[in-house]
């Protein structure tokens, strides 16, 4: 089986080089370039595909990968939510997931966010680098006997939730199904977590129903000088109405790993560009604000895991032995 991986990192490479060699069937290729209408046709050839959070795979794109044949799409990611799934199983291409390689290295950069834009990590960075050694302006909180809100509770919000707990917060959570596992947390109802919360931390799939789930009204019923970070979707929040709430002091700061309209700017060098999106430019000009680049997941042993995971997946797709638990239906 020849497969073509789409938007290939030099981190992608090394790491699935190295699992490569234990999968002699499997011939994997990479290009630079992301998949499209237009590059759809480098996959000609192919048996399958690999794509990232990123990668576009819209009705065109399944149609135009179906014209040539294609049955399988590998996302060697957990999200799915940039693919047409419906285009998909019309044209019968079955589309895998990792649905968990690293839920820690999530967790930790949620808490890694969180304690960075509480006590302005990056602006006391580049103060002493400037030889400015005033602490005026660097004040942050204690998270010790504070309140934890973590919002759903999977692997990773589980993982948010031990960590919170090991800071010495008083952990709660809203998630439709509670975890069995977390004996310690309380679940709340979501507008209870938003009144209650010094920290709020967002772990949930983007779904019809968690489409800006926060917006101007939950914003309005969080406590002021909220701690906030988001490290699963961008449209979890509704931008505008977050730098309204910045505007208004409703936050201390903010931790963003995405965010909306990050799509041409992530995993992206564009140091040199003028970037299109206002929403980017404006969150970026606030003080309390960091935004790292859809990094949360960067870690040795997560890439491990993911290309263990996906290459597992063209294994079992190829012999007709389906992982079901990581079929995207």
């Amino acid at each position: 089986m020849k497969i073509l991986f789409y938007d290939a990192k030099k981190y992608d490479k090394e790491s699935f080089d190295k699992v490569a060699v234990e999968y002699k069937n499997i011939e994997i290729e990479y290009t630079d370039s992301d998949i499209s209408e237009a590059t759809a046709k480098y996959a000609k050839g192919f048996e399958g595909v690999c794509a990232f959070v990123n990668s576009n795979l819209s009705e065109n794109v399944i149609k135009a990968l179906a014209e040539n044949g294609f049955k399988l799409i590998l996302l060697r990611c957990a999200g799915f939510n940039n693919v047409d799934i419906k285009a998909c199983n019309q044209v019968g291409i079955t589309v895998f997931r990792v649905p968990g390689y690293s839920p820690e290295a999530i967790a930790e950069h949620a808490m890694a966010l969180a304690l960075a834009c509480n006590r302005h990590i990056h602006k006391a960075y580049i103060k002493v680098r400037e030889n400015n050694f005033s602490l005026v302006g660097l004040t942050g909180v204690n998270f010790h006997n504070k309140t934890a809100g973590i919002i759903g509770t999977g692997k990773i919000g589980a993982a948010m939730c031990r960590i919170c707990k090991g800071f010495g917060m008083k952990v709660i959570a809203y998630d439709i199904y509670e975890n069995p596992d977390l004996d310690f947390v309380e679940y709340v109802t979501l507008d209870e977590l938003l009144e209650r919360s010094d920290l709020i931390s967002l772990h949930c799939p983007l779904t019809d129903d968690s489409y800006h789930m926060i917006n101007k009204k939950t914003i309005k019923k969080m406590k002021n000088n909220v701690v906030l970070v988001n490290t699963s979707r961008g449209a979890l929040i509704d931008t505008e109405d977050l730098i309204k709430g910045i505007r208004e002091h409703k936050f201390h700061s903010i931790g963003l790993d995405v965010y909306e309209e990050e799509t041409d700017n992530v995993f992206e060098n564009r140091e040199d560009d003028i970037l299109e999106s206002s929403i980017t430019s404006r969150l970026l000009s606030f003080p309390n604000v960091i935004v790292t680049s859809h990094q949360a997941f960067l870690t040795d042993e997560a890439l491990e895991a993911i290309s263990y995971t996906t290459m597992e997946n063209a294994k079992s797709f190829m012999e007709g032995n389906l992982i079901e638990s990581n079929i995207v239906k």
